[in-house]
């Protein structure tokens, strides 16, 4: 079973957005897809709860519970996680995955938050052993902005890999709105959208983003 988090200890960065798409990608794939959402606002499920029926399944799992049943078809299992996690929570957090997405935007608070973030998670077991793999996304980028290369030069400098550009744009409101991904929208809509994803597709993919 392939298992991917979106993790981040900052609030308001994109969490829920890139898990959604996330399963929304693997799902139009044909795989059997669940969605773990960690946070008690459950912003992923709600998300879920919006999905039309004639769209693929994803079964949504409550992962406040304890234990957290996993499908025993299932071949993604993806997980949303809350805001302000810290310590052993990261820890135990990590345990359940193989590979990490960090999205980070582009202001001087979240890069300072994310680099307080990234680099207490370098420190942790699995993390060091290089049991979990880990990569950063730039999300909600203007581009030709002077915070945007701030945010790239600070992406860059990582001992991680930066692996994909996402742009600030109202497609993913519109996807959301609907219990969809960009995945699943008008492609001459998200054209440039399913272009900026396909790095990070691309790792996830490969071997440099799965342990062996």
């Amino acid at each position: 079973m392939r298992t991917i988090m979106v993790l981040n200890a900052k609030g308001g960065c994109g969490k829920s957005t890139l898990v959604t798409n996330l399963a929304s990608h693997f799902a139009s794939k044909g795989k059997n897809v669940a969605l773990a959402d960690f946070d008690v606002q459950g912003s992923s499920l709600q998300w879920l709860a919006s999905r039309p029926e004639t769209y693929p399944a994803i079964q949504g799992l409550a992962g406040w519970e304890s234990p957290l049943r996993i499908p025993k078809e299932t071949e993604v299992l993806l997980f949303d996680t809350p805001a302000a996690v810290h310590g052993k929570h990261v820890t135990d957090l990590i345990r359940r995955t193989q590979t990490v997405i960090i999205p980070v935007l582009p202001s001087p608070l979240d890069i300072r938050a994310a680099a307080r973030f990234i680099g207490d998670l370098l420190t942790v077991g699995k993390v060091s052993r290089d049991e979990v793999k880990i990569a950063v996304v730039a999300n909600r980028v203007r581009e030709h902005t002077r915070v945007y290369h701030s945010l790239y030069r600070f992406l860059r400098s990582l001992e991680i890999p930066f692996v994909a550009v996402l742009r600030d744009t109202q497609n993913y409101i519109r996807a959301a709105e609907r219990g969809l991904g960009i995945f699943e929208m008008a492609p001459s809509m998200v054209e440039q959208d399913i272009k900026q994803w396909g790095p990070l597709l691309r790792w996830l993919n490969s071997k440099r983003g799965m342990p062996e």
